[in-house]
């Protein structure tokens, strides 16, 4: 079956870290471009970052830029979210996402979803 699992999630200090992490079954990541959405209550989701290694590229949504690192291990069928410097508007669920080869910025392009771990960062 294939299948996204988030992971790493948490309550963590305004300027603190936390790094995600979303493990893949069923097919080879390396093959999709992965990335990152997130939800906020009551608002709409949007994209954080996504990574396509086939056509080479990444993108950050310009709220992240600087902030948020997305990488893979291909070993182990994961990528990774690593997020520095939170602030309190990061809180959200943050889904981790696979498409065909391309990033896409509109989340109906993408094939397959995890669940959702949940960030808060509050003093």
């Amino acid at each position: 079956q294939v299948r996204l699992v988030e992971s790493g999630g948490g309550l963590v200090q305004p300027g603190g870290s936390l790094r995600l992490s979303c493990s893949a079954s069923g097919f080879t990541l390396g093959n999709y471009a992965v990335g990152w959405f997130r939800q906020a209550p009551g608002r709409e989701r949007e994209g954080v970052s996504c990574s396509s290694v086939s056509v080479g590229t990444i993108f950050y949504s310009d709220a992240m830029k600087g902030r948020f690192t997305i990488s893979r291990d291909s070993a182990v069928n994961t990528v990774y979210l690593q997020m520095n410097s939170l602030k309190p508007e990061d809180s959200a669920i943050y889904y981790c996402v696979a498409a065909g080869k391309s990033c896409y910025y509109n989340q109906d392009e993408y094939d397959y979803w995890g669940q959702g771990t949940a960030v808060t960062v509050s003093s």
